[in-house]
């Protein structure tokens, strides 16, 4: 039986991925957060109602080696580098979409769909249970 080549399934989808996986720049894995803080000085403003609280922080955080690192960015830090965290997401999305066409290429091309009624697991069923006779 003549089994299609796998670079041939699936093909057109892993092009298209890898040519926007190509045009990726920069990439800034982990997550930002805005926060606006309160202090802990009894009289300032950030203790009032309805409270002005100070900020706002950018934080950036991500784990390295299993310990998580935090930085602070200013708002212009946060404006020039943000392409950069979108690109992180985005990659994630197209490896995670560039796995699913490969194993779909090889699934198609080592396991082709079966006919109906012919999967080994209906086969040792139908072995197991012989027809009885009644009485």
């Amino acid at each position: 039986m003549d089994r299609p080549e796998p670079t041939k399934a699936w093909a057109a989808t892993r092009a298209a991925l890898a040519a926007s996986l190509a045009e990726i720049d920069g990439v800034l894995p982990g997550s930002v957060v805005v926060r606006r803080l309160a202090c802990g000085k009894p009289g300032c403003a950030c203790k009032a109602d309805p409270e002005a609280l100070h900020g706002p922080y950018i934080q950036w955080s991500r784990s390295v080696g299993g310990k998580t690192i935090t930085r602070w960015l200013s708002a212009e830090q946060a404006a020039r580098y943000q392409p950069w965290f979108d690109n992180a997401r985005r990659l994630k999305e197209l490896v995670a979409k560039l796995e699913i066409a490969s194993i779909q290429a090889f699934e198609s091309t080592e396991h082709p769909p079966r006919a109906r009624g012919s999967s080994p697991t209906q086969s040792r069923n139908r072995r197991r249970s012989a027809p009885t006779s009644g009485t």
